[in-house]
Formats: structure tokens, C-alpha cells, sequence
């Protein structure tokens, strides 16, 4: 097994489906852009609530991007 070094960066996503979904659009948005996407954490959970129900989600993740070697 290799050593690897990963940068650290901070992205927020956003759906009216769900959180999984919202973490989904974060990562593929930022998978257009950058490469060696490798893992991801999440940092923090919203919703707003619209008449008594969830209308929207916002999911704040941590993704890990391996440097190239």
C-alpha cells in the first residue's frame, strides 16, 4: 500500500429531495472540476421547513482530494 496526501475542502449541496441527494449534487458538481475525489465526511445538516414540511435540504461536507503524484 502506497502513502497518499489528500487536501481538504469544504463544499455545500443542496436538494429538495433528500440530504443523501444533496451530498450527491456537491460531489458531482465538484467532480467536474477537480480530480482524485477519494472520500468525504459530513460536517453539518440544515433543512428549511415550508408549511409544516421539509422543503429543502443543505448537507455541508468535508472532501478529501488526493494529490497527484
Amino acid at each position: 500500500m502506497s502513502d497518499h496526501v489528500y487536501k481538504q475542502i469544504e463544499l455545500t449541496g443542496s436538494s429538495k429531495v433528500s440530504s443523501d441527494d444533496a451530498i450527491r449534487c456537491a460531489i458531482a458538481r465538484a467532480s467536474k472540476t477537480l480530480r482524485y475525489l477519494h472520500w468525504f465526511e459530513v460536517v453539518e445538516t440544515r433543512g428549511l421547513i415550508e408549511n409544516d414540511q421539509i422543503s429543502h435540504w443543505q448537507v455541508t461536507i468535508k472532501v478529501g482530494i488526493r494529490i497527484d503524484d
